[in-house]
């Protein structure tokens, strides 16, 4: 199914990095969320028990964020994957973890990365 929920701009500050300073100070970083699935029966009944809550999503990707430390977005990105699939019933998610303001000397714009699982990687 191709039905898609999608929670764009998720700010977060964590301590996500491999410079020293970046694991000492912190930073901002934006999370981006898509979740596929069949979400039918929310479409259906028009409540919220048959529906992804989006304020658990929300809470989910804060909670990773702030409660984990890892080198690389690469990384934090996979966690949140994880998280959002073994938590909701979605068939496959997409994350954006966005680094906000990296420390390359001279840059000015942002770096991201972008994953998308399904339930099979959980497996892995």
């Amino acid at each position: 199914m191709n039905d898609r929920i999608v929670l764009k701009g998720i700010q977060v500050y964590g301590y996500h990095g491999v410079l020293p300073a970046e694991k000492q100070l912190g930073q901002r970083f934006v999370v981006d969320v898509v979740l596929f699935g069949d979400f039918s029966q929310a479409v259906n009944s028009d409540s919220l028990a048959n529906a992804v809550d989006y304020s658990l999503v929300h809470t989910l990707v804060l909670q990773a964020m702030e409660n984990s430390r890892f080198d690389l977005i690469e990384k934090a990105a996979g966690n949140l994957c994880s998280v959002l699939l073994e938590a909701l019933k979605v068939d496959s998610v997409e994350v954006t973890v966005e680094k906000t303001n990296p420390p390359i000397p001279g840059f000015t714009g942002q770096a991201a990365v972008t994953l998308h699982r399904d339930r099979r990687w959980l497996d892995q």
